[in-house]
């Protein structure tokens, strides 16, 4: 059966490739494998339907026909255990390339998604600026960690794996967040810009960005 995603119809990232389910269309277009999408409304993803899929009433969802799956990194991790490509053989590497997928979720995301968060929501706020300062530094702190990590590194642990491939997206959350006047967080760590522009130019990232935008265009009608 053919790997069916759930995706937005109309994604609120514009087509910009934030949205979760690029992650989803990354890996299978890591790994070579087919795929459809079933694009929803706002009010479809609250459907019973849906809710069946994803109990939160979210994208995205992944179903194969023997598997019915939601959340992204539950998903990536899915794929890249069914398919070669995104996890190393060897035991060891193996395990801290899932470790990796962990962080990228648990320890990076949090304060890249605090800070888009407060930038969208709080900005008319009196005590706006003095939180974003804030919000900036504990960005700033994790992007400073991996930079060391990172070092001389192209990925995370040697061959790029799906440790990577959910970093880069995490960090990339930074590009849209980003205002005019701002603070450019990734400009002020060279090597983890450098990384993500090297996640970015794999030929499987950008079939996947087009196809996210693809669909975006497409939902507006």
């Amino acid at each position: 059966m053919t790997i069916t995603i759930s995706v937005f119809e109309s994604s609120p990232d514009e087509g910009q490739g934030h949205a979760r389910d690029m992650r989803v269309r990354w890996a299978l277009e890591e790994v070579g494998a087919e795929y459809q999408v079933r694009p929803l409304s706002m009010a479809e993803l609250k459907q019973p339907a849906h809710r069946a899929r994803h109990p939160f009433g979210k994208i995205p969802t992944y179903e194969d026909g023997e598997v019915t799956l939601f959340e992204s990194g539950a998903i990536v991790l899915h794929i890249a255990e069914g398919h070669p490509g995104l996890l190393p053989r060897e035991n060891s590497a193996r395990t801290r390339a899932i470790a990796w997928m962990f962080a990228a979720l648990s320890t990076v995301e949090p304060p890249i998604v605090e800070r888009e968060a407060s930038m969208i929501l709080e900005k008319d706020r009196d005590w706006y600026a003095p939180r974003l300062a804030i919000l900036d530094d504990n960005v700033r702190e994790r992007l400073g960690e991996l930079a060391v990590h990172l070092g001389e590194r192209e990925w995370l642990e040697g061959e790029f794996s799906a440790g990577d491939l959910l970093m880069v997206t995490v960090l990339r959350r930074l590009e849209w967040s980003n205002s005019p006047d701002g603070p450019q967080l990734l400009d002020e760590f060279p090597s983890v810009a450098a990384y993500v522009e090297r996640g970015k130019a794999r030929p499987a990232f950008r079939r996947a960005f087009d196809a996210q935008h693809e669909q975006f265009m497409a939902g507006r009608g």
